[in-house]
């Protein structure tokens, strides 16, 4: 698509599963992208992929932890000072662990709530001045639908999902009519590394199917903005 043809996004957690297909799939429309995860070597060969590719964005890995609001902002100065803006920028980094709240994991609540809450707000700190300064921008923040929905051992988890939701549309609130668009996207089920060792008996999604609706939400002109997409299997 031409309108996106040299923009920059950046993406968290895109080492590998709806990251990873992100990243491929923005890179593939002409924009530039800064790969941010904790795994530089997993990057470094993601970013190796898109860069011999022709007609495609480029690639910039960055290894840096979500959960460092520092390393976060260290980020988006290196991603503008590389390609000159931050057009996109995708809250995708996440964990999911099965916690109930009965069984008192405290470390793994914390994990929780540092990537999928803290992260998210992370990131939109050290990109929103910029993009308000430049009265243009997307942040998609990537929630779930456990946002929406509670198992029995989804309780905290859904408390970060819901936490997610609820930032997002606060945040598209505070940003009416400033040029800077919100989109959340939920997905369901997805084949990633956070499933794997799930038993699963139905079919699931795949990240590319995420990384299409991160490109549909984009893709619309700079007056629509896509407040909110449910990604579910059939």
């Amino acid at each position: 698509m031409k309108i996106l043809h040299d923009k920059t996004a950046i993406v968290t957690g895109a080492s590998s599963g709806i990251g990873q297909a992100i990243v491929e799939k923005l890179a593939n429309e002409g924009i530039n992208v800064a790969l941010v995860a904790r795994r530089l070597d997993r990057l470094q060969q993601i970013a190796n992929d898109i860069n011999g590719q022709e007609n495609s964005g480029k690639a910039l890995p960055i290894q840096a932890d979500v959960r460092n609001l520092l390393a976060m902002e260290e980020v988006c100065k290196r991603v503008i000072n590389k390609f000159g803006a931050v057009d996109v920028y995708v809250n995708n980094a996440g964990v999911m662990k099965s916690a109930a709240l009965t069984a008192g994991e405290v470390e793994q609540w914390n994990q929780m709530i540092d990537v999928n809450i803290k992260g998210v707000l992370y990131g939109i700190h050290s990109v929103l001045s910029h993009m308000l300064d430049r009265s243009t921008g997307h942040i998609i923040n990537v929630a779930s639908v456990s946002g929406f929905e509670v198992s029995k051992r989804s309780a905290v988890y859904s408390a970060t999902k819901y936490a997610v939701r609820a930032l997002s549309m606060g945040l598209e609130k505070e940003l009416a009519r400033t040029g800077v668009r919100v989109t959340n996207i939920s997905p369901g089920m997805v084949e990633t590394d956070l499933t794997s060792r799930s038993k699963i008996n139905r079919k699931i999604l795949q990240p590319e199917d995420i990384a299409k609706a991160v490109l549909f939400a984009i893709s619309q002109p700079d007056y629509v903005n896509v407040n909110e997409i449910t990604v579910r299997p059939v």
